[in-house]
This record gives C-alpha cells, structure tokens and sequence, in this order.
C-alpha cells in the first residue's frame, strides 16, 4: 500500500513538472503570433484541460498494452524534449535567452532524471 502511494506521488510529481514546457510550448507561439499574455495563457491551460479525461482512457489502455509501455513511454519522453528544444529554445535565441533556455532544458533534463532513478 504505501509503496503504491509512492509511486502514484513520484508519478504526480513527474506529470506536475513536465506540464511546464507543455504550456510553454503552447502559448509562448501564441503570444508570439500576436495574442494578448492573457489569452496565450488561458489557452495553454485548456490545451491541459484534456488530460484528466484521456488520463483515465490511458490508465485503461495501459492495462491492454502492459508489454509496449516502456518503448511508448520512451517516445513520449522523446518527443517531449524534441518539443522543448526545436520550439522554445529557438524561440529564446530570438529575444536573446537562448543560454538561459539551453541551460533550463539541460536543467529539466538532469532534475527528471533524478527523481526518475532517486525515487524509482
């Protein structure tokens, strides 16, 4: 039971953490299209809005798919980083924060791989 709570609590962690550059590469292009800082945000969170939702139709597929889940979960780690790095650093590099971005992509990298192999 308690090792359960752990993993469901490792697991909110990771999913808290990773929804950050998901926003970001939401509404950063919004607001560079020319939408208000408001609009690009409340549009960021309702692209997140979804994920309860499919959250439970994932839990129900992952139940089926249990011998493919660690090359899907290797993909989307993949292209979760492809996103940060061909979309928010470029972007970064325009307004002159590309180190800064280049080092919190390299930062977010190194944070999840710790609590991946310091939590289990």
């Amino acid at each position: 039971m308690i090792e359960s709570t752990l993993i469901s609590r490792n697991l909110a962690i990771g999913i808290g953490i990773q929804n950050f550059p998901e926003g970001l590469a939401v509404s950063l292009p919004l607001h560079a299209a020319g939408f208000s800082t408001l609009r690009s945000l409340w549009y960021g969170q309702l692209s997140g809005m979804v994920e309860p939702v499919f959250g439970v139709l994932g839990a129900l597929t992952v139940a089926l798919a249990t011998p493919v889940l660690p090359y899907a979960l290797a993909f989307a780690a993949g292209a979760m980083i492809y996103v940060v790095v061909d979309d928010i650093i470029p972007e970064a590099n325009t307004n002159g924060n590309g180190k800064l971005a280049t080092w919190g992509a390299i930062l977010g990298f190194l944070v999840m791989m710790t609590l991946d192999v310091g939590l289990g």
